[in-house]
């Protein structure tokens, strides 16, 4: 192999490349993505926050999971899933869901109260000389019981809780940053192995 060939691409070529600008640009490209991917898990944080406050203030839920699921799906260190150690989904909209309960109870309780007045109906007029009513309670509670007393509607709660995935790369500040990274740090490698095997084989 010709040796004066080699030490010309050494001394003009790569020689050139000083491994110390290709480090910097690696630590650059890193210390942007850690910054952008801290804004992408802030960023999500606020949009859940906003999420609650809707559910608490019995807002626009739909719009704020809505946008909370865009950002999340579409933006890297952005997961909202349960992990091995977690017994509940990470958001769980126990508001909207405790108004769900208490309107079924409500309902239950109105048309009870419906029944119990039917019933009161009934059993008076099969007993209309019974002033005192001691004898119309066993009444009203045969008819309660064989006209079925309404029981509040069953809710699934599985409705309303969520996970959300983020994707492992995404082509944001955070994706690009990580991947120009790990390029800079390739060629930094590249750069120093073929510079000790050059500087060697041209000596």
């Amino acid at each position: 192999m010709d040796k004066k060939y080699w030490h010309h691409i050494w001394t003009a070529r790569i020689r050139p490349i000083k491994v110390w600008y290709l480090i910097t640009l690696t630590v650059l490209s890193g210390v942007v993505c850690l910054l952008a991917l801290r804004d992408n898990n802030q960023t999500m944080g606020k949009l859940r926050d906003t999420v609650y406050a809707a559910d608490k203030e019995d807002g626009d839920v739909t719009k704020a999971l809505q946008e909370l699921q865009a950002f999340v799906t579409t933006h890297m260190n952005t997961s909202l899933t349960a992990g091995n150690t977690s017994v509940y989904p990470p958001v769980q909209l126990k508001y909207t869901y405790q108004r769900l309960q208490d309107a079924a109870k409500a309902a239950a309780a109105e048309s009870n109260a419906t029944l119990y007045t039917q019933a009161q109906a009934y059993c008076e007029a099969q007993n209309s000389t019974d002033f005192s009513g001691r004898n119309r309670v066993p009444c009203i509670e045969q008819y309660v019981s064989s006209h079925g007393g309404a029981q509040p509607a069953a809710i699934p709660d599985g409705m309303y809780k969520f996970n959300f995935a983020s994707p492992t790369w995404s082509p944001d500040l955070a994706g690009w940053s990580l991947v120009f990274a790990i390029i800079f740090a390739l060629l930094t490698l590249l750069r120093i192995a073929v510079g000790l095997i050059l500087s060697r084989f041209t000596k």
